[in-house]
């Protein structure tokens, strides 16, 4: 059924703007209460499925409605979501994205420890 793919491709999307407001929403964060909790959390998530060597939840439901597409397909996505897929899925070792994890959080609490008007540390 189409209804899946789109769905799928869907997914892929919010997937991207999730690592996006991951790696980015200590800027919003530090204005808003309610975001810096969302993110927080996020990173939270994010270091015990680095962790655990889990998944994100948004990788299996991507899985499993490309496979309520089409069980056979090799690949089921449209162009755009293609390239997004290659973002979204990096090839890189587990220890890399760790790295990168441990910095995007260390950079975020910098942020929200900092005062506003500091501008010179």
């Amino acid at each position: 059924m189409m209804v899946y793919g789109f769905f799928a491709d869907a997914v892929v999307v919010l997937h991207l703007f999730w690592i996006v407001f991951l790696i980015f929403g200590a800027f919003i964060g530090r204005r808003k209460a309610w975001v810096k909790i969302v993110h927080l959390g996020g990173l939270g998530f994010a270091f015990m499925i680095q962790f655990l060597g889990w998944y994100c939840p948004f990788t299996y439901l991507e899985v499993w409605l490309r496979r309520m597409q089409e069980p056979d397909a090799g690949y089921a996505g449209s162009f755009i979501i293609h390239y997004i897929e290659s973002i979204v899925y990096i090839e890189l070792p587990q220890n890399s994205i760790l790295v990168m994890t441990c910095i995007v959080a260390f950079c975020s609490g910098w942020l929200y420890l900092r005062k506003p008007g500091d501008k010179n540390k």
